[in-house]
């Protein structure tokens, strides 16, 4: 059987009456296709309609061949757990290894199966996905979360799947960890849909899978061709919505000149009656003429009009709302000459990384290095929640943090409450202003933060970090692009720029890390190393 993803007149509406997809096609052949969309646009209930997990409300899900997904959070616990255990082989190679020590017990032949060679397959697929050290019987405890994550990935690849679904799997991946996703997922001969915001990544697929507004659409290449697709459409539908805004007013012009004729007409013949110039029995006949033509005439301008507005209403449907954040932060200005932190022979509590750190002035750095080696801990010393194990650290300027997942101080509360609560003697009027910059314009900034979506949630924290008193002169990002869609990515990017201040930022989304403008990257060293970083 030939590996499919195939979706026919599908719709699948939730218990409360919204409705995610609406009357979707799609078929994927072999390849690896990524799957975008804004959060909330249904991608995960693409990835779930063809697990099983879901089932549609109309329509049809056919999967050509098996199926395994890699969700987001792939092994939620490992405690007491090896490395076989998360590959799931771990009873087969305990057979496996009791046949090689003479057993004859059918219990073990069964366990085994046709998988003879299990160990050598798991070993490949390990080696592959660049964990060339880590041991089948080593404690999965010990593993950093990428780690995981790619060995999560070794357990659905060595079950040979011909469907592999994955849902943001680059997310706490290293540059050289992606690097090996890529790698397998390239390898990989059958049908591969990768929901993901990882630029890089979408950069080298064969297709992308866009969800939007209840539809789903394929457009062949990779992201950059999808963008220049899309950057057409828009194009286009902004220059319909222009012709149909001058053809409403064209028409509404129209149909005051109609009215405008018709009235002079009804009062030209109002005084010919009263005038009597014509005999009473004409003058009715022709009054009632002329009342069925005038409103004929209006009417088809009415007409007219209400078709031009309908015209521009399905113009605007076609313009998507990608409205850029602007903003302006004066007071996060920090100046050049001032030492914003100084570091001597830290040395970090955990990992025992050793480094010396020295930033000035408003420097845009990015904090890189692969998984495990400090870079979050580092945060979290300069932030003063935890102490380092050695040498010294000073902090020069007001410091702000913007976690993995952003918390907000009331989730009951509204945005505006929320930001003044981080800035309360910042008069209401101001805040509403600034909130309005980060797209919660009007109602918007009264909307509860539980009900926030992922994009949403993360302005709404980017504005209690940023309008904060005292004015944050150092910004610390910790992966602010996990879980974010990539027109989120757009609105942290354009927020950014309004930035006066100092930033250190650890990511592993190269594109976004490009987009930001840094002066440069500085590379943790490896435990038990001290290097210079100034």
């Amino acid at each position: 059987m030939s590996a499919t993803l195939s979706l026919h007149h599908l719709t699948h509406t939730w218990p409360d009456g919204t409705t995610v997809l609406a009357h979707v096609d799609l078929d994927l052949g072999p390849g690896v296709h990524g799957l975008v969309g804004t959060n909330g646009s249904g991608k995960s209930t693409l990835l779930r309609l063809f697990t099983g997990d879901l089932t549609p409300t109309e329509g049809v899900v056919a999967v050509g061949g098996t199926v395994e997904l890699l969700p987001q959070d792939p092994v939620p616990s490992v405690r007491g757990l090896s490395v076989a255990h998360v590959l799931d082989v771990a009873d087969t190679l305990t057979a496996l290894r009791a046949v090689e020590a003479g057993s004859t017990d059918p219990r073990d032949f069964d366990a085994v199966g046709d998988d003879w060679d299990v160990e050598e397959r798991a070993r490949a697929w390990l080696d592959r996905l660049g964990l060339p050290r880590v041991g089948l019987d080593r404690d999965a405890a010990s593993l950093s979360g990428g780690e995981l994550v790619l060995l999560a990935l070794a357990a659905r690849l060595l079950r040979r799947p011909d469907v592999l679904l994955l849902d943001e799997p680059t997310n706490n991946l290293d540059r050289r960890a992606r690097a090996h996703l890529a790698e397998a997922l390239h390898g990989f001969g059958g049908v591969a849909l990768v929901a993901s915001h990882d630029r890089e990544l979408l950069e080298h697929v064969d297709s992308i899978v866009e969800v939007h507004a209840g539809t789903v659409r394929t457009v062949t290449g990779g992201f950059s061709v999808y963008e220049e697709v899309l950057d057409a459409e828009q194009d286009a539908a902004g220059r319909a919505v222009r012709d149909a805004r001058a053809d409403v007013r064209r028409q509404q012009r129209e149909l005051v000149e109609a009215r405008t004729k018709l009235d002079r007409r009804s009062r030209t013949a109002a005084k010919a009656e009263a005038e009597k110039r014509v005999p009473k029995i004409v003058a009715h006949g022709r009054r009632m003429q002329a009342q069925v033509s005038a409103g004929r005439l209006r009417g088809a301008h009415e007409d007219h009009v209400e078709q031009a507005r309908a015209r521009l209403d399905a113009a605007q449907e076609r313009v998507r709302d990608d409205r850029e954040v602007r903003l302006e932060l004066p007071a996060t200005a920090v100046p050049r000459s001032r030492d914003v932190v100084v570091a001597d022979g830290l040395v970090l509590p955990r990992v025992g990384t050793a480094l010396d750190l020295h930033l000035r002035g408003p420097e845009r750095v990015a904090l890189v290095g692969p998984n495990g080696s400090g870079k979050s801990t580092l945060l979290q010393v300069l932030l003063g929640e935890l102490a380092p194990k050695a040498g010294s650290v000073r902090v020069g300027v007001p410091v702000g943090h913007l976690a993995q997942r952003p918390a907000l101080p009331d989730e009951q509360a509204s945005v505006v409450d929320n930001v003044r609560r981080a800035a309360p003697d910042v008069p209401p009027q101001t805040a509403r202003a600034q909130l309005a910059r980060l797209l919660f314009r009007g109602r918007d900034a009264d909307r509860v933060v539980a009900t926030l979506s992922g994009g949403e949630r993360l302005r709404a924290a980017l504005a209690c970090v940023l309008l904060a008193e005292p004015a944050p002169q150092l910004l610390l990002l910790d992966e602010p692009t996990n879980d974010l869609d990539l027109v989120s990515v757009g609105h942290l990017v354009d927020a950014l720029r309004g930035y006066e201040g100092a930033l250190l930022v650890v990511s592993h989304d190269e594109r976004f890390l490009d987009d930001l403008g840094l002066d440069r990257r500085v590379e943790l060293p490896s435990p038990g190393e001290v290097v210079p970083l100034a």
